[in-house]
């Protein structure tokens, strides 16, 4: 017998060799119905692998995160198994789970169409139902490479004679389709379900390199049941409503050059109003939290970034160039080296310590044209950085003062729901320092927010290079989640670039630096707020707070009156004088998502008064010029100020 241990810790007694099945039915045949996979001592595996010695065991069902990414990366294969089905000449390359859904590469010299798409799904379904076992088996490598040369799948073959000498060749045969994985996956394709839709199919290189084939990508989703499809397929019709790039343009905020400059944003006069704002937040905040700011050389000698680190491991993303003398110098990437060098300036005593240096430091990375996505994802953009020099006894508090201000601005913009992910190590080969120093550094994180009530998540191995961090995830007004900020602990950078204080003990002692960034990114956070409001923006942060819209052209003056009062009040204001019937001119400054539009005719002159229309809504509100400009000053008030 061997003892298997469940969540709730109970003990379960079963025979040797019994599987995650078998538990899940002596648990209940429900459970059985449902299960998936299993979890054994944290490790998934298929559910019908046979468990050989006292273990801790969960069985995953659909509702479970990985038994959702082990759902969709089967329906991946049975995407795969429908499109062979149908075209026996396409071959199969890689097919993962991805966020919300999965893919599948194919090589196929016809291009795939949308009446295509239906007859995949339809053939999908066929699989479904006909309920194929899903069996695992291992084969040695030299017979899997033989295996897929003899079905024609050549890509197979070469994922297998790139594998390590040492990696287990497993493959999955559902029906007559058998393909190259490392699973788990469910037993029988009847347990997919059929709540998965095609979404869209896409040009992608072999093993992403533009040197290899151009191969067809058809992405799809998949998920638990028909409502949570449903729901995420309205959610994706929200967002194309949202879509900031499309809200950017009929609001005039931006534009992008992508033969002139691929990734770099071109600010309007609206839009860089908010990046202003933005910046101009921050820096209030930051100064009511004691920090200093400088600005350093976008220029630099590229010995900073090999110095760093930075450069071995992000050099090919770095705009780079040799000048006359010989010497290389790169526009930077990030602004961590430029903090150092000002620290660096004069002998620093424990007395001066927490220093908190910010930067709205502007950066660029080379990224990939397939991968520039409006605001989202940019070449050009800039961080609001901060770097905090501290004590090692200062550093948990440091981190603990940082996680609160970052929680409260979040607040200011409407978000209230935000995850906290530990990020830890990564590989030994990704990262430099010695483990004594990235255990000290992980426990403080661990510590500082366990000691202070914060819930978070472990998220393994995707720590920074240099130190464990902090990020924090923010949902939207639809669900969706964005990586925003980001607390990360370094006691290696200070060791490379030789900085220190002097302690109580007269002695050189080494600070802890702690590198932070609140928004993340000023465009792309500015991309998420327009999404998350769906344009309507707070008062205070919208560029043009209100239009005064003279219902003909007789009360001009009033309305121009009522400009000049709302600009001395500190509230941006114009007047709409144009030709035009007022309905029209509504109508317009609705869908530029103007927030107040103040409508002015014959009685609101002779009563100073102004008839208010609020975005979004139809009502509309008569109200004295003094209170209507008494009540829009407040609103307008950053919200920190309001306090």
């Amino acid at each position: 017998m061997i003892k298997v241990k469940l969540p709730d810790g109970s003990i379960l007694d079963m025979a040797e060799k019994s599987t995650g099945y078998d538990v899940a039915l002596k648990i209940s045949p429900a459970l059985a119905k449902a299960a998936l996979a299993v979890k054994v001592d944290d490790k998934l595996q298929d559910l019908l692998t046979p468990i050989t010695t006292d273990c801790s065991v969960t069985i995953i069902t659909s509702k479970d995160k990985d038994g959702l990414h082990i759902l969709r990366h089967s329906a991946s294969h049975i995407m795969a198994e429908a499109v062979k089905e149908l075209w026996p000449e396409t071959e199969v390359t890689i097919g993962p789970a991805i966020d919300n859904g999965f893919y599948y590469d194919f090589s196929r010299k016809e291009p795939f169409t949308d009446l295509d798409f239906e007859k995949i799904e339809s053939k999908m379904r066929e699989i479904v139902n006909r309920d194929e076992k899903v069996e695992r088996f291992v084969l040695p490598r030299d017979e899997a490479i033989q295996f897929f040369k003899e079905k024609g799948e050549h890509y197979k073959a070469e994922i297998i004679r790139d594998l390590p000498e040492d990696e287990v060749i497993s493959l999955y045969r559902q029906g007559d389709f058998t393909d190259l994985c490392r699973g788990p996956h469910v037993p029988s394709t009847g347990k997919v379900g059929d709540a998965f839709k095609l979404m869209k199919v896409a040009g992608a290189y072999w093993r992403g390199d533009s040197n290899n084939e151009m191969l067809q990508r058809i992405y799809a989703t998949a998920w638990a049941d028909k409502k949570d499809l449903k729901a995420y397929l309205d959610m994706l019709e929200e967002a194309a409503k949202r879509d900031h790039r499309k809200l950017g343009k009929e609001m005039d905020l931006f534009h992008f050059e992508p033969e002139y400059a691929p990734g770099a944003v071109f600010w309007h006069d609206k839009g860089y109003k908010i990046y202003r704002k933005l910046i101009e937040y921050m820096r209030n905040r930051q100064e009511n939290n004691g920090y200093v700011e400088i600005s350093t050389p976008r220029v630099m000698d590229r010995v900073l970034w090999e110095t760093s680190g930075h450069w071995d491991k992000y050099g090919a993303h770095n705009y780079s160039g040799q000048t006359e003398d010989k010497k290389w110098f790169c526009i930077k990437p990030m602004n961590c080296p430029g903090g150092l060098l000002v620290y660096k300036q004069g002998i620093k005593s424990y007395r001066d310590l927490p220093l908190r240096i910010a930067e709205f430091g502007k950066v660029n990375r080379y990224e990939a044209s397939g991968a520039l996505m409006g605001l989202m994802r940019v070449r050009e953009f800039t961080q609001d950085d901060a770097h905090i020099f501290c004590t090692l006894e200062q550093m948990e508090e440091e981190c603990i003062s940082t996680l609160r201000l970052i929680l409260d601005i979040y607040k200011d913009f409407g978000f209230e729901s935000v995850k906290i992910y530990l990020s830890t190590r990564p590989d030994s080969i990704y990262r430099i320092g010695s483990d004594e120093v990235w255990d000290l550094c992980e426990n403080a994180l661990a510590n500082a927010l366990s000691s202070h009530g914060y819930d978070y998540e472990i998220n393994p191995g995707e720590g920074a290079f240099y130190g464990p961090k902090l990020e924090f995830i923010l949902k939207d007004a639809i669900g969706r989640e964005w990586q925003c900020g980001t607390i990360q602990v370094d006691m290696n950078l200070p060791e490379r670039f030789d900085i220190s204080y002097i302690g109580e003990d007269g002695e050189k002692h080494r600070p802890v630096m702690l590198h932070r960034a609140l928004f993340g990114s000023i465009e792309r956070f500015l991309g998420i707020l327009i999404e998350n409001y769906a344009g309507k923006l707070p008062l205070w942060l919208s560029p043009l707070q209100v239009m005064v819209a003279p219902i003909v052209s007789e009360f001009n003056d009033y309305a121009l009156e009522v400009v000049k009062a709302l600009k001395q009040a500190g509230l941006t204001a114009e007047a709409d004088l144009r030709n035009e019937k007022i309905n029209y001119k509504v109508r317009e400054h609705s869908l530029a998502k103007i927030p107040v539009i103040a409508v002015v005719g014959a009685k609101e002159r002779d009563e100073k008064t102004v008839t208010v229309r609020r975005l979004g809504s139809e009502k509309q509100e008569v109200m004295a010029l003094s209170d209507f400009i008494k009540a829009l000053k407040d609103e307008a008030t950053m919200p920190h100020l309001g306090e």
